[in-house]
């Protein structure tokens, strides 16, 4: 049976070879959400600074975790992710099997933003079909950036990429790769900067992340008071609380 899938996610498996591995919570140090708690989540692996270097989704199945991830990425995150398992007997590796699935309705809804509609993980089939232009194009609509061309590899500080306001990032679970700074920006109420969606047009060659001319869309990173109340999606939240 054909499926809408995004051809350029894949999945990470990070299963237990040992039944006392608790794969949860060799994540859970490392990641900035909860994903002891309720799954899917939204989350970031981060610099020692805070800066984002991979994003993706955090799935369950069973006693392994599946991570939704950029394909392009997926190799280098496993990577990342071995370096930090020493001598714990968890397997870290690319699942060919399951894909990501997508469409712009149904449940369950994508954990950043409901709006952003109905994600979910299936066996890859031959008959699928790849939405991934269908895709970009809904979730820039809402102003939603992701990704390495649009987040970069420790380029933005992790709540510059809007994470308080699309669930990725607890300030309770405790401590994780890049907490410190991430915490302190948080506690100051100090974000100077947020990725923000705008038109191509209006778009600062210098700010600029990524661009997509057939959307007349682009992603820059700009300073807060230089996104103007026209450009911000209604879920960002320009000004503390």
């Amino acid at each position: 049976m054909s499926a809408p899938r995004l051809t350029d996610r894949t999945i990470v498996r990070l299963s237990p070879l040992d039944d006392s591995e608790d794969v949860a919570a060799f994540l859970q140090g490392l990641v900035t959400s909860d994903v002891k708690g309720p799954l899917p989540v939204w989350t970031g692996l981060l610099s020692p600074q805070g800066k984002a270097l991979f994003d993706f989704i955090v799935w369950a199945d069973g006693k392994n975790l599946l991570l939704d991830c950029e394909a392009a990425a997926a190799a280098a995150l496993a990577k990342r992710l071995s370096l930090y398992r020493l001598r714990r007997k968890i397997a870290i590796a690319e699942d060919s099997t399951l894909g990501v699935c997508w469409q712009a309705e149904g449940e369950p809804t994508d954990p950043r933003l409901p709006a952003l509609g109905h994600r979910w993980i299936a066996p890859v089939s031959a008959d699928d079909v790849a939405v991934d232009d269908a895709w970009r194009a809904h979730r820039l609509a809402h102003g939603v950036p992701e990704g390495l061309a649009e987040l970069g590899s420790e380029q933005t500080l992790w709540l510059e990429t809007n994470a308080v306001e699309l669930n990725g990032v607890s300030f309770t679970k405790g401590c994780y790769v890049g907490q410190e700074n991430t915490a302190r920006m948080n506690w100051r109420q100090k974000v100077n900067r947020r990725l923000v969606v705008v038109p191509l047009a209006a778009s600062d060659a210098a700010r600029q992340r990524a661009a997509y001319p057939e959307l007349g869309l682009a992603v820059d990173h700009r300073r807060v008071e230089d996104i103007s109340a026209d450009m911000a999606p209604a879920w960002m939240e320009l000004s503390p609380p």
